[in-house]
């Protein structure tokens, strides 16, 4: 299934910040009390390309976040970097942020060992702020696990991409309705989220949502995995891009009844995927096949198995 061009939102405006989506969506007043319980982590890292490879620089990290020295993925020179989060989750009141910035040349892959966990919450929401910058001519690949919001939770994330002329980013984000295993199926009070992606030309990528119990109507509710899959760069071939879109077209076809997708064509070079799946396994499926056949599109490069523990 294709989507018409055009069908990602863009803009060439100033993206909302954290401060003033929550001041829209969160009118109760806020108590001094409450404000402060949680937890306000934050982890930067910074890459560099060093001859073959790419190498972290620098880093630092406040709990909850853990330090994790990256690895080599493969011999393609990309270091590959997990995000950990030893607590188990976020509850309401946390605000952690993510930074990374990936020099000139670098080649960054940035994943998860395990699933994002956001707990109820009686009143504050878990804010997760995220914010890739990308140098000229390097390589991001943005692939966490899936984000599952408990019964009750509210959760709040923002992900601003920012790349340089010859940029390319490879952008996964996925949310479960919920706790599938213990029928928590899209009980969770709130969950909104935002991605940017901005390219040197000064024009976005954007896509937003805010989804609350009274707005999930009954057909999103027969699904229970939501994905988005990004792949931006003005320095990716027209005729790369044509091929690449063929053919993750169709992959969005080969899991019917359990996967249901569109491709469509921003107005910024690249592409944006979006999928529902009836399972974890489906769309599980669906990125791996996604990844392996953008990396090989791309950059003639393979697809290891990923290492999440």
């Amino acid at each position: 299934m294709r989507s018409p061009p055009g069908s990602s939102s863009s803009f060439r405006g100033r993206p909302i910040t954290t401060d003033e989506r929550l001041a829209v969506t969160s009118p109760v007043e806020h108590d001094p009390v409450l404000d402060a319980v949680g937890r306000h982590g934050a982890l930067m890292y910074a890459f560099e390309r060093q001859g073959a490879r790419t190498v972290l620089t620098r880093s630092s990290c406040s709990s909850p976040w853990h330090y994790f020295p990256p690895s080599a993925l493969d011999d393609s020179g990309c270091a590959y970097t997990w995000l950990v989060n030893p607590s188990g989750g976020l509850v309401g009141g946390d605000r952690v942020t993510v930074e990374a910035q990936l020099g000139d040349g670098a080649h960054v892959l940035l994943t998860s060992p395990s699933a994002n966990r956001v707990y109820r919450s009686e009143r504050e929401p878990a804010v997760q702020t995220v914010r890739l910058t990308v140098g000229a001519d390097a390589r991001l690949e943005w692939l966490p696990e899936v984000t599952i919001p408990f019964a009750g939770s509210r959760f709040c994330q923002s992900i601003h991409v920012d790349l340089a002329p010859g940029a390319t980013v490879v952008l996964w984000d996925a949310m479960a309705s919920g706790r599938v295993a213990r029928n928590e199926r899209w009980a969770f009070a709130q969950y909104e989220n935002e991605i940017v992606i901005r390219t040197a030309s000064g024009q976005s990528a954007v896509e937003r949502c805010i989804v609350t119990l009274d707005s999930i109507g009954e057909s999103v509710k027969r699904w229970d995995y939501v994905g988005s899959l990004f792949v931006i760069g003005d320095s990716i071939a027209p005729e790369r891009l044509s091929v690449l879109e063929a053919g993750l077209v169709d992959l969005c076809e080969q899991q019917p009844g359990e996967l249901l997708g569109g491709v469509s064509c921003p107005a910024v070079p690249g592409l944006a995927v979006k999928v529902v799946a009836r399972s974890a396994p489906a769309l599980a499926a669906f990125l791996d096949a996604a990844w392996r056949l953008i990396r090989l599109s791309l950059w003639q490069l393979s697809a290891p198995a990923l290492r999440r523990y």
